[in-house]
């Protein structure tokens, strides 16, 4: 039974969660129909535009996405201190550039005189966009409905396009958020739509290589930091060359079908994060198998239950594959 979106989030426990959104109905996100020969290709870069639009308006970072034929994958950050830092009228400034607002927002915007009988209403509903930008459920209610809208469109038809909800995880420390990005961005090589990382059309992992290639790292994409996190406000405490040459080498085992062995020269992650070879290439092989819940080490995740008033600590048996090798 789906269970109400604030009884999975726990900021307290963490700000890293994975998103899912699946197509309903033999909804085209990608390849060709038999029946039409249509190529519906062009819906991929839709949604990766409208992730990336929303990754500079909500005060949510995006770590990984994967965009695939019939669903996709994102890994986000709510950025708190962010929301809380804008002004009132930065605020209002966001949220414009999604929707219309009122006619007292829009007064606002134009620096406009507020009536004094006003004043308390704008101030409830700067509030209230304050916390719908930095809400992971207004996120992806903004990313999936207006693709819904664009395909039924494109298709002449109406209904949903999505299924009625997305599917929400807390990555509750380092190896969760690690091993689920990994497993996100490896998704078209499972598939086999790919054959190696860098050549994964639509996934942030194609455009973070892109930019490596440059030496910079994407605007829009929460960045890895490594040792220079005491310069940066936020970021993914790793190297990113370290992550994509670990990237790189699971891939490969991953596409070859074959058990193979992560390169010594590429398993400093595993060293840092404690974690065996063998347990990384099944979580990047099987996360969506293993995990229907909150991912982290039993101490997390009882931590977690225990903050929001869970009596029971659901997939807990899956722990043993984030806890520290021994």
């Amino acid at each position: 039974m789906p269970r109400p979106r604030n009884t999975q989030i726990s900021i307290e426990d963490t700000l890293f969660y994975h998103c899912c959104s699946r197509t309903v109905r033999q909804a085209f996100i990608a390849g060709v129909d038999d029946f039409t020969g249509k190529s519906y290709e062009h819906r991929r870069g839709w949604i990766e535009t409208q992730i990336l639009n929303l990754a500079g308006v909500f005060a949510i970072d995006v770590a990984a996405y994967a965009v695939m034929s019939n669903h996709l994958h994102l890994v986000l950050r709510i950025d708190i201190e962010l929301a809380n830092r804008w002004s009132d009228r930065e605020v209002v400034g966001q949220w414009h550039q999604i929707f219309k607002g009122t006619e007292l927002s829009q007064q606002f915007a134009q620096g406009e005189v507020i009536e004094a009988y006003q004043v308390s209403q704008l101030k409830h509903l700067i509030a209230q966009y304050r916390s719908r930008l930095s809400d992971i459920s207004w996120f992806m209610r903004c990313l999936n409905e207006p693709i819904a809208r664009m395909a039924n469109k494109e298709d002449n038809c109406t209904g949903h396009f999505w299924e009625g909800r997305f599917k929400s995880q807390a990555l509750l420390d380092e190896t969760a958020v690690l091993a689920c990005m990994a497993y996100v961005e490896l998704n078209p090589i499972r598939a086999k739509m790919a054959n190696t990382p860098e050549t994964s059309d639509y996934t942030s992992l194609k455009i973070r290589v892109k930019a490596a290639l440059k030496g910079q790292q994407p605007a829009k994409l929460l960045p890895f930091i490594g040792d220079e996190r005491l310069n940066q406000s936020k970021g993914i405490n790793f190297s990113l060359e370290d992550y994509l040459e670990l990237v790189d080498a699971t891939g490969r085992i991953i596409r070859d079908d074959k058990r193979g062995a992560i390169p010594s020269s590429a398993s400093k992650l595993l060293t840092r994060l404690n974690i065996s070879a063998d347990n990384w290439i099944k979580l990047t092989s099987e996360f969506g198998k293993l995990f229907h819940g909150p991912v982290g080490t039993l101490q997390e995740l009882t931590s977690y239950c225990e903050h929001l008033d869970k009596r029971r600590r659901h997939f807990a048996k899956c722990c043993q594959y984030l806890e520290p090798s021994r």
